[in-house]
């Protein structure tokens, strides 16, 4: 079955704060809709309101048929203590709530019928019918074959033992997908699926989205993922206050929100010059009106009424040419000047260049469980702009750590080399995890500056009174990001080294990242399996890690 969800006049936001007005919105089946947007915009916001987890300021949101299988996936994935794989695959597909609600109209048909209420045969008719179309009757036999597909393989009796907490970041990311492919939604929302998903991930998922029979509604900063799936892109416009529903997919998109952008600029650049010209016009006629009224009262030496008359009239024909332009002023369409959108002015503090080898690995070996990196043997020297590819759980990140000295290698021998000033976004953002205030982990960070001075930074990252006294594990990973790239602002640095940096990253930051990069000086390791990155970042050199063995391409 496939659903069609409209949307009229939504207006949502938090508290008092309105983040969107009078959404008019039409998912129909095969429809693929892109919401973009600065963080902070609403976009998750509109995904919940569309999911029906919270209700709108305004406005109303319809399904039809009502009774269609709508799923939502938020943007994190919920890792919660104690739940299994199967668990947790149980909840994301849906599979869970439908037996339950199943198992709860089978014990009510052991109960009599209560007066006035629906038959509970019908009631668990149509919850039978639910529980069928979730796919939750194969689902533990489609499970292993899926996890399998994706390089997990757990059995049908590890499912209910292996705790979500005990994955690793792309692990996790990796059962995220599966439970996505196992689904069997009429309408998906989903909620940044692209983050921590490597090349092959990404992949399996833009073929899930493109073969979808129902809609979809996608957040995504992910621009090669929106350009090869969406078909329309609603921009939630924080800076404007507006909104706007472009057709054509992602690059169409890009090409007409600048000609609209432009006409805009253009539009009241002339109402503009319109409005100064006749308000210059009509500053001089009045100085000519005022100039023939005192010329009309002085009394002429020859006391000649004529000539008095004359100038009264001139005088009067001036005030009324006054009045015309004031008229013509009012009369303008007034347009307002467009807002300029906050934009991240970010750069990476430089430090004295370092030695010239700046790290090196000999015949490292690091062992993690029932997983080996290496042997290894490679050398970064200064200067090298290094991209790292490979797949999830590959060894990227376990390379990382020993490169950078923050984990011993078992076998053979690793070195950093002298002066080397590191600047760090770590996958998982773990410097901003904690319970700690934002100001103050921050302030912990960068004992040389002070309070003040620490809150002027992070104001210049969009993250203002409203954030710094929060917990830091309370922020969106998007504000966790931002503050990390702070950090790197303040720092000097000549060695950076960045672990999927664009995760969560709204796509102006995403653009601005790419810039400050651009004119970086030092060292660079960059992790990414963003691939608009990859070919717009200047790399002299490129590493690949699979199955723990690293191979320069």
């Amino acid at each position: 079955m496939t659903a069609t969800l409209v949307t009229h006049g939504l207006t949502g936001g938090y508290g008092h704060r309105v983040l969107f007005d009078g959404v008019d919105l039409t998912v129909a089946p095969g429809d693929v809709i892109g919401v973009v947007g600065a963080n902070g915009a609403g976009k998750s916001t509109l995904l919940r309101l569309l999911a029906g987890v919270e209700t709108p300021h305004d406005g109303s949101v319809s399904l039809s048929p009502s009774d269609g299988f709508v799923g939502w996936l938020p943007q994190e994935h919920e890792r919660r203590a104690g739940e299994t794989v199967g668990a947790y695959i149980a909840r994301r597909t849906g599979c869970a709530q439908a037996t339950a609600e199943m198992d709860a109209a089978a014990a009510a048909l052991e109960e009599p019928a209560p007066r006035g209420g629906p038959d509970p045969a019908d009631v668990y008719a149509t919850a039978l019918d639910r529980w069928l179309a979730s796919g939750a009757a194969d689902l533990e036999e489609r499970i292993p074959v899926v996890l399998a597909e994706l390089g997990l393989p757990v059995s049908v009796g590890a499912l209910d033992q292996t705790l979500m907490t005990a994955l690793s970041g792309g692990q996790a990311a990796r059962v995220g997908l599966a439970a996505l492919l196992l689904s069997r939604f009429d309408l998906v929302l989903l909620d940044e699926p692209t983050n921590d998903l490597d090349l092959d991930g990404l992949q399996r998922l833009e073929a899930f989205v493109q073969g979808q029979r129902g809609g979809a509604v996608l957040v995504s900063h992910d621009r090669e993922f929106l350009a090869r799936c969406v078909t329309e892109v609603l921009e939630l416009d924080l800076a404007q206050n507006s909104h706007r529903l472009y057709g054509g997919g992602y690059d169409a998109y890009l090409e007409e929100r600048a000609t609209v952008r432009r006409h805009a600029r253009e539009q009241y650049e002339e109402f503009a010059a319109s409005k100064a010209d006749l308000v210059s016009r009509a500053r001089t006629q009045r100085e000519w009106s005022s100039q023939g009224v005192r010329n009309a009262m002085k009394k002429s030496p020859d006391n000649d009424k004529i000539r008095r008359r004359a100038q009264s009239e001139s005088s009067e024909k001036q005030a009324r040419k006054v009045r015309q332009m004031e008229s013509r002023i009012a009369r303008l369409d007034q347009v307002e000047e467009p807002r300029k959108e906050w934009q991240l002015q970010f750069s990476i503090g430089a430090a004295p260049r370092s030695g010239a080898v700046v790290a090196t690995l000999s015949g490292a070996v690091v062992r993690q469980g029932g997983f080996t990196l290496g042997p290894v043997s490679v050398q970064v020297d200064s200067g090298d702009r290094i991209g790292i590819t490979g797949p999830n759980g590959a060894g990227k990140s376990t390379l990382l750590r020993a490169l950078l000295g923050a984990r011993e290698v078992d076998e053979g021998s690793a070195a950093l080399g002298a002066n080397v000033r590191i600047g760090e976004i770590d996958q998982a953002r773990s410097l901003f995890t904690g319970a700690l205030p934002l100001a103050d982990a921050v302030e912990a960070q960068l004992p040389e500056l002070s309070p003040a001075e620490v809150r002027t930074l992070l104001a210049k990252f969009g993250l203002r009174a409203d954030h710094v006294g929060r917990p830091s594990q309370e922020l969106s990973p998007g504000e966790r990001t931002r503050a990390a790239l702070a950090l790197l602002q303040a720092r000097g640095v000549n060695l950076l080294v960045l672990d999927e940096p664009t995760n969560h990253l709204d796509l102006p930051a995403i653009d601005q990242l790419e810039q400050a990069l651009e004119s970086y000086e030092g060292t660079l390791l960059l992790v990414t399996h963003d691939r608009r990155m990859l070919k717009t970042v200047r790399t002299d050199r490129r590493w690949h890690v699979e199955s723990g063995t690293l191979q320069e391409l």
